[in-house]
């Protein structure tokens, strides 16, 4: 009886090998190719389990969602006024015919990054090489990723790929070319910088010629009114004196004589020499007795 049951285990044990062995399971970002004997029997796009035989059956799978090729160094190319350019860009894409693109790059998809680049690149030094740096860098940079879209998804297609999206991420002038526009930016700068420094400085001896024109002017009017004033004080001041001499002239004579006595004698030093007689010392005799004058 220990036979028939061991011989019935090794069926059932059998049969799931070869039931493990024939069943695959497919994930909904990817693709599935059937192989038999090297050659592609059935293409699996839809996710779930899948059948195979076994042993002579194999399957390889291939990447549905959308895969970015990044450039780790830019490319250089020249545009149609003969200056070379630094291009830094990316490309979408991914596998929409698995069975094509397994024929075409033999499923390598290092062999399809640089079919890729190599198609992108290409198109790139023909689109740059008929456009302006002003055109590259802004102008009809959007016009030049879509037609290098539509051009290289049309060759992309030969290998089972489409071209989902180009990107131009970085455009600009060499190092050495930035260098030497700079160095002209630079001098430009100095000399408008130079120029304005120039008039400035005109502008601003005609405005201290000006200041001095002008302080001339006043300090004359000034002087002018001052002396003026002056003349009307002194006019006053002789009327004044007029006036007073008039109304007791032997008191202003007297006065006045006090004056100068005042402005002769400041200092003990001061000597001055003149007659006796002299009209100087008029007030400085003394009245003697009998009416003569005392010497």
């Amino acid at each position: 009886m220990k036979a028939p049951f061991s011989l019935a285990g090794a069926v059932v044990a059998v049969v799931l090998v070869v039931l493990a062995l024939s069943i695959f399971t497919v994930d909904q970002r990817q693709y599935a190719l059937v192989f038999q004997l090297g050659e592609v029997k059935q293409v699996i796009s839809e996710p779930g389990l899948s059948f195979k035989v076994p042993l002579i059956q194999n399957v390889r799978y291939f990447e549905k969602r959308i895969i970015t090729l990044d450039n780790a160094d830019p490319e250089r190319f020249i545009t149609s006024e003969k200056k070379n350019v630094l291009v830094d860009s990316f490309i979408k894409w991914r596998i929409v015919d698995p069975k094509l693109y397994y024929i075409s790059v033999g499923g390598d998809e290092s062999r399809a990054r640089t079919r890729l680049n190599q198609t992108v690149n290409a198109g790139l030094r023909e689109e740059f090489g008929r456009r302006t740096v002003h055109d590259v860098v802004s102008g009809a940079r959007d016009k030049i990723m879509e037609d290098m879209r539509v051009k290289a998804d049309a060759d992309a297609r030969k290998i089972g790929v489409q071209i989902v999206d180009v990107r131009l991420k970085r455009v600009e002038l060499p190092t050495e070319v930035s260098d030497a526009v700079y160095r002209r930016m630079e001098a430009e700068r100095k000399r408008v910088a130079n120029e304005l420094r120039s008039e400035g400085s005109a502008e601003a001896e005609k405005i201290r010629a000006d200041a001095d024109r002008q302080r001339e002017i006043i300090v004359a009017e000034a002087y002018r009114d001052a002396q003026k004033i002056k003349g009307d004080g002194d006019a006053k001041a002789a009327a004044i004196y007029a006036q007073a001499f008039n109304q007791n002239a032997e008191f202003y004579a007297f006065y006045r004589s006090l004056e100068a006595y005042r402005n002769t004698f400041r200092s003990k030093g001061d000597v001055i020499v003149v007659e006796p007689n002299s009209e100087f010392f008029k007030y400085l005799k003394s009245q003697g007795k009998g009416g003569e004058k005392g010497k």
